[in-house]
Order: structure tokens, then sequence, then C-alpha cells
């Protein structure tokens, strides 16, 4: 009995690491994460100067708007979202842009301490604090060229109209109200990956690729058909 007692706990402290990286894995791939910013409104977003971004001057949470797409960082992690008020995606700090990366310290409304003695017109010092290995496979972050800067996105001005209990939180509903209201498409590829796909993108239920090759060869067929008419009307004329 006595072996036994001695060896549960240290079954029960090989299972508890193992339950807790489970955790943190689910929580950060999964959408709707609820990372403590609710906005009642839509944000006055303001460009920061020399940079494609856009940040709430009067927000009180690390809020950017950028390449289609808001990013907020939050407990040493980045989320992105289409929608000012989530539901969010957590990003790995691997595939987040290097322009977010890049905005200067004094836009950070909510800068952790580890931020602190970092110049504010500088950007946050990442290699420093996520380590060599991170810094190792994004060497010169921080250095571009600022003459090819790309312009700034335009801001989804239509989510003005949705505040409050008016916000539109199931995931469906914003893609086809920005299908239809926002046109813009994300250039950089880890936007690309968190950006809702338009209802024109998804593949319509049941046809998939074959579906989309047969209308095309039924508009190859009927413009072939046309072409044909065509050539028999002028050779009947020649005729004639």
């Amino acid at each position: 009995m006595r072996r036994l007692l001695i060896a549960l706990p240290l079954l029960f402290a090989g299972i508890a690491p193992a339950q807790s990286q489970v955790s943190v894995g689910i929580s950060v791939s999964m959408p709707g994460i609820d990372i403590g910013i609710n906005l009642p409104t839509y944000p006055q977003l303001v460009p920061v100067p020399g940079y494609p971004v856009y940040y709430d001057p009067r927000g009180s949470a690390n809020y950017f708007f950028y390449d289609g797409l808001y990013w907020a960082y939050r407990n040493d992690n980045w989320y992105a979202s289409s929608w000012y008020n989530g539901p969010w995606r957590g990003v790995v700090r691997e595939s987040v842009p290097f322009y977010v990366l890049r905005v200067p310290v004094r836009y950070y409304r909510q800068p952790p301490p580890y931020f602190r003695g970092w110049r504010a017109d500088a950007p946050p010092r990442w290699g420093e604090h996520w380590g060599p290995e991170w810094e190792s496979k994004h060497r010169d972050w921080d250095h571009w060229d600022h003459q090819r800067t790309p312009k700034r996105a335009p801001l989804p001005a239509y989510q003005h109209n949705y505040p409050g209990k008016h916000y539109p939180h199931e995931v469906e509903k914003q893609r086809d109200l920005e299908a239809r209201n926002y046109h813009y498409q994300p250039h950089e590829p880890e936007a690309q990956q968190h950006a809702p796909k338009s209802s024109a993108e998804r593949p319509s239920q049941g046809k998939g690729d074959g579906g989309h090759q047969a209308a095309g060869a039924e508009k190859h067929e009927r413009k072939d058909s046309k072409n044909q008419e065509r050539k028999e009307a002028q050779h009947g004329h020649e005729g004639g």
C-alpha cells in the first residue's frame, strides 16, 4: 500500500504538464478567443506616421489595423480578426507581419512591463524578448526600405453600422457582410491565412473543382458554337 501511495503522486505529476500543454494549444488555435477587448462602438483609428498601420489612440489596449485585419497584443500573444471586436484568432509569433512588429513602442496603449527602458520611437525588442531562436529566423526584421512601404489598407468603414447589440458575433454573418461591403484582399500571406473567404471564393456544395471545370467547358462550347454559326453565315453570304 505504501508503494502505491508513493507511485500515485508521481503518476499524476507526469500527467499534469501534458494536460496544461493541450489546453494552451487549443486556446491559441481556436477562433472566438476572449482576450478582454470589448468595444461598444467602432474605434477611432489613426494612422501610425510612416507605417501602413493604424492604432487606437483613445483605447486602452495594444490594438492595431494592418492589411485588412485588426491585430491585438495581449499577455505576450498576438491575435487577429477581420472585425473590430472579434472573434479573435491566436497568431503564432513567427507569423505576425513584420510591419505590425515594427510599430514603435509609443503606440502601444497598454505596454507590458518588459517594454520599460526601450526607446519610444523604435519597435519593441522582439529578438531580445523572444530569444535567439526567434531572432535567428527573423534577421533584419526591423530593417526595410522606407521608400517601398506599402499603402495602408482602407478601413472597413461599414462596421460603424454595427455597434453594441447590433454587432454580428456569428462568423458566417461576418463573412457575408464583409463579402458585400469590403473588397480589399490582403497581400501578406499571414494576413491571407487569417482573413475569411468570401462566398464567391468558397466552393459550391456538391460541385468542387469539377463543377467549375464543367461550367467553364460549357461556356467555351457556347462560344465555339457562336463562332461556327458566324462562319457558316459568312460562307453562305459569299456563295450567294
